[in-house]
């Protein structure tokens, strides 16, 4: 599994105009319909899911990202959007910091398995500041695409 597999790349929103958590997440949930990975109907229920969640424990993990992410059962493959803000949203973050990045996962949830292997993937990129730098500064989807590609070569060679 790597990012490039993860990651829809029409699912890419490199300037979110959304300036809280609820409406990054809505955002980036519209991203996944026009991209046709997930069906319209199923958005706001998803919404609500993600947002549950978020109320459980934020998934702000600090250093500027976040992770939200759900498992539902008309999911079929481990699909992410990657959403970046130049602004800083507030994630209730772990550290108190605004998040500038965010990966929102959807998984099966008949797959936990790869459900977790998707967040380790995720958490050990988003773990490198050399990524997470070059990440923020990514200002368009082809930006966001090559340091995808770059990340997941980089892997290859570990």
């Amino acid at each position: 599994m790597s990012l490039t597999r993860i990651v829809d790349i029409d699912a890419i929103v490199p300037s979110l105009k959304a300036q809280t958590r609820d409406d990054v997440v809505k955002e980036m949930l519209d991203a996944l319909v026009a991209a046709n990975t997930i069906d319209a109907p199923m958005r706001d229920e998803l919404l609500g899911q993600v947002l549950e969640r978020e109320k459980r424990g934020s998934t702000g993990f600090g250093k500027g990202v976040a992770v939200p992410h759900v498992k539902h059962e008309k999911i079929r493959h481990i699909r992410a959007a990657v959403g970046l803000s130049q602004e800083g949203v507030d994630f209730n973050a772990l550290d108190k910091k605004p998040v500038y990045s965010v990966f929102l996962l959807l998984s099966p949830a008949d797959k936990p398995e790869e459900h977790l292997r998707a967040m380790e993937i995720i958490f050990k990129n988003l773990s490198n500041e050399l990524f997470r730098r070059f990440l923020r500064q990514a200002t368009t989807v082809e930006e966001v695409r090559s340091l995808l590609d770059e990340a997941d070569s980089d892997a290859l060679d570990d």
